[in-house]
This record gives C-alpha cells, sequence and structure tokens, in this order.
C-alpha cells in the first residue's frame, strides 16, 4: 500500500477551509490533478455522498467515481474510489491552530500495472503534485480568491 501525508497552514478560519474542501465541485480550482468534479448524489454533501472526478497524473487521463465514507463537518472527511486505474482512499483534517487552520491531506492507494511497477516514483510524484495542490489551496484562500 502506498501511502502520501502532507500539510500545511492557512490563514483562515477553520470554516471558511472547510467551505471550500468540502465541496467536491470546487477541487479543480485549486487542484493541478482535478480537471472535472462533480457531485453525483443529490442532497447535502455527507457520507454516502457520490462524485465523479476526472484528473489527469504522469500524462494519463483518469476517471473515478468515490463515496464519502467519513465526514466530521469542518474537523475531517474521507473518500473512497469506487472505479478508476487502482483503488484509492483519501482524507482531509483540518485543525484549528493560533493564527489558522492546518490542513492534512492524506492518499493511500493500491497500485497496480504500470503504477506498481513504478511505485517509489509515483508516490514520490504524488506527494509533490499533493503538496502543491495544498500549498495553491493556500495561496487562493489567503488571497480571498476562494
Amino acid at each position: 500500500m502506498a501511502r502520501v501525508e502532507v500539510s500545511t497552514t492557512i490563514k483562515r478560519p477553520v470554516e471558511d477551509v472547510w467551505a471550500v474542501i468540502s465541496n467536491v465541485e470546487n477541487n479543480p480550482k485549486w487542484s493541478s490533478f482535478a480537471l472535472e468534479a462533480k457531485q453525483t448524489s443529490p442532497g447535502p454533501i455527507g457520507v454516502g455522498t457520490t462524485a465523479r472526478v476526472v484528473g489527469k497524473f504522469l500524462g494519463r487521463r483518469m476517471e473515478s467515481e468515490s463515496v464519502i465514507t467519513e465526514f466530521e463537518p469542518n474537523r475531517k472527511y474521507t473518500w473512497e474510489s469506487k472505479s478508476g486505474p487502482f483503488p484509492l482512499k483519501g482524507s482531509t483534517a483540518l485543525e484549528q491552530i493560533d493564527g489558522g487552520t492546518r490542513v492534512t491531506g492524506t492518499i493511500e492507494a493500491e497500485p497496480g500495472g504500470f503504477f506498481k511497477l513504478a511505485e517509489p516514483l509515483v508516490v514520490s510524484m504524488a506527494k509533490r503534485s499533493v503538496q502543491g495542490d495544498l500549498d495553491n489551496l493556500k495561496d487562493l484562500m489567503e488571497a480571498n480568491a476562494l
């Protein structure tokens, strides 16, 4: 199992950060991976909410359906892919700290095929990509662009 965990601190209240990251349709605004993201189930976001995400990683277009498996407003949400090139699980946790919000993103994957052969490289590139996304989120939120 490949695992990546990164974090950053955003100088905004937890509630502001949560409002952006808990809505999958905001992902293309700050994530370099997400080309498209759409909630596919009706109703408010919570456990059981489904989404379709189209992204690009290592030059390959990837499409997956995912479901939220854990949802604690202003604290944490976890999702799991139900389709795509390999099983994937991700979570985002928020913690109020002096001067802002600590955001920690975790991705776990069970790569197969090409991705399994190149796992060390894929993990390194995924870590850099996810850290870049959190840094982009930080920059946009601190500039009040999100």
